[in-house]
């Protein structure tokens, strides 16, 4: 299947088999799932809290959070915007998460990515209380990801186990290589696709910036995970037919005539190879803030003892 990039969408030019996995639409369904267990534990006298704390100047991430906030919204979880001067001392947000980590009503804590550098980001991480660390970076809540037993899995890659399955693809068996070893998306990631559990029991390869021949390694995969940030570093020679490609990055590029967001993968001739491809914009980003949604409700039922049913 051939796509173009038109007025903010890809567009099918050709038809073929390829499946084109709809973040967007896959996010949503999880969004108006996630209200009834919202309007459940809101039922019992508790209303769930995200706060969202943001210590930089960075346009993108203040567009992140507000659409994190219109996510919670949406789905009736209340949101504490807390923002703090990039200039100011470390022990001011610590302090702030101190605070947070004691007040009842707060039941989920997200610290926006990055941080100034005179903020050690471990340090940060280590200080949120693990109950209410959705993000799931916590050593913890690591720890507990590799032992198999995950109380919050990193947002992204559940996002795209999420997808996998809308997707109907089959990971059982199946050889998937993931690109990337951030702690963000490429370690869990592996992880989560080699445990026993739905969207698992894959044989994984996780390669890096340090992997020599990484085509050879792609073009062995059934899937492909893609999360290096870098520019379509894979495209369709990379790949073999039927493969599954899962496109994480998000990367702004200068053209000719302004700038475009593209993925890690070149999508055009990758799709030309692929039995499914999600696109960029509208794959995975949407799952990730989904899957927020989702560990906040997680957190505040694991507080309040209420028992929901989650997407």
């Amino acid at each position: 299947m051939r796509f173009k990039y038109v007025a903010g969408k890809y567009s099918c030019v050709t038809q073929t088999q390829t499946q084109l996995i709809d973040g967007t639409e896959v996010a949503a369904s999880i969004r108006s799932d996630l209200i009834s267990s919202v309007n459940r534990i809101t039922n019992t006298g508790t209303t769930p809290q995200l706060a969202t704390v943001l210590m930089n100047d960075d346009p993108a991430s203040q567009t992140y959070v507000s659409m994190k906030h219109d996510d919670c919204e949406e789905v009736g979880i209340e949101t504490r915007d807390i923002t703090i001067d990039p200039e100011a001392p470390a022990a001011e947000l610590f302090d702030t998460v101190d605070e947070l980590n004691t007040d009842p009503s707060i039941h989920g804590i997200l610290v926006q990515m990055p941080l100034p550098d005179h903020v050690d980001e471990r340090e940060v991480l280590r200080r949120i209380d693990p109950k209410k660390d959705v993000d799931g970076f916590h050593p913890e809540n690591v720890g507990r990801l590799v032992a198999g037993q995950p109380r919050y899995k990193p947002c992204t890659p559940h996002g795209i186990q999420k997808l996998l399955i809308a997707a109907d693809i089959e990971t059982e068996g199946a050889d998937a290589v993931v690109i990337g070893r951030s702690n963000i998306v490429g370690k869990p990631m592996a992880n989560l696709l080699i445990q026993k559990a739905d969207a698992g029991n894959a044989t994984v390869t996780l390669c890096h910036s340090r992997t020599n021949d990484l085509a050879s390694k792609t073009r062995e995969a059934d899937i492909v995970i893609a999360a290096a940030g870098v520019p379509e570093m894979i495209d369709g020679d990379m790949l073999s037919a039927g493969t599954v490609v899962i496109d994480v990055g998000i990367n702004r590029v200068e053209t000719e005539t302004g700038s475009e967001l593209v993925g890690d993968v070149e999508f055009e001739s990758a799709a030309e190879k692929a039995d499914a491809i999600t696109p960029v914009p509208g794959g995975v980003g949407p799952m990730t803030r989904a899957m927020l949604l989702w560990n906040t409700v997680k957190a505040t039922a694991i507080t309040t003892d209420v028992s929901v049913e989650l997407p």
